[in-house]
């Protein structure tokens, strides 16, 4: 028969510490490379401030809601048939003109989880999960997102896009 020797205090105290080491190597090999997608920086297609306008002041709507007749951009910024992310007293609102003069506004808050969303041409997409919105009536084109966009009430003045009550 051959000689067993009963492991020493030193073999199992090396033992220990390498499979503790590798332990800790394999938790830091799961962790995520990259910060989500939340906290990512702002886009070439983040929401622009307003121009500055020699109107009087906006009234008051009330906290949920734009104060009536406040200047959200020109009408001539909004493609036919395309889209553009704006700001709409400092919230982050979608314009687009599916028609020549006919203007709609969506708020640009996705209604799954509740991402920013970009102006992409006749869509609006969510880049945190990939929802798609049809830029004409905000309705949901593909998902997760089951609700459509927020619809937020405009008209047009001249060349500019107001808030409408």
């Amino acid at each position: 028969m051959a000689d067993v020797t009963e492991p020493t205090r030193r073999t199992i105290l090396t033992l220990g510490a390498t499979g503790a080491f590798g332990g800790a190597l394999v938790l830091a090999g799961c962790a995520p490379a990259s910060p989500p997608a939340s906290s990512a920086k702002p886009s070439a297609s983040t929401p622009t401030t307003p121009e500055v306008t020699n109107e009087p002041p906006a009234e008051s709507a009330g906290p949920d809601q734009p104060a009536t007749g406040a200047d959200i951009g020109a009408l001539s910024d909004v493609p036919v048939g395309g889209s553009l992310a704006a700001t709409l007293d400092g919230a982050p609102v979608l314009l687009a003109q599916p028609t020549a003069g006919a203007v709609v506004c969506f708020s640009a808050i996705c209604t799954h989880q509740g991402c920013p969303v970009n102006a992409a041409g006749a869509e609006f997409d969510c880049p945190c999960h990939g929802s798609r919105f049809d830029a004409a009536t905000g309705d949901v084109i593909r998902g997760p997102a089951i609700d459509p966009l927020t619809p937020i009430a405009v008209s047009v003045s001249g060349d500019r896009i107001v808030a409408a009550s």
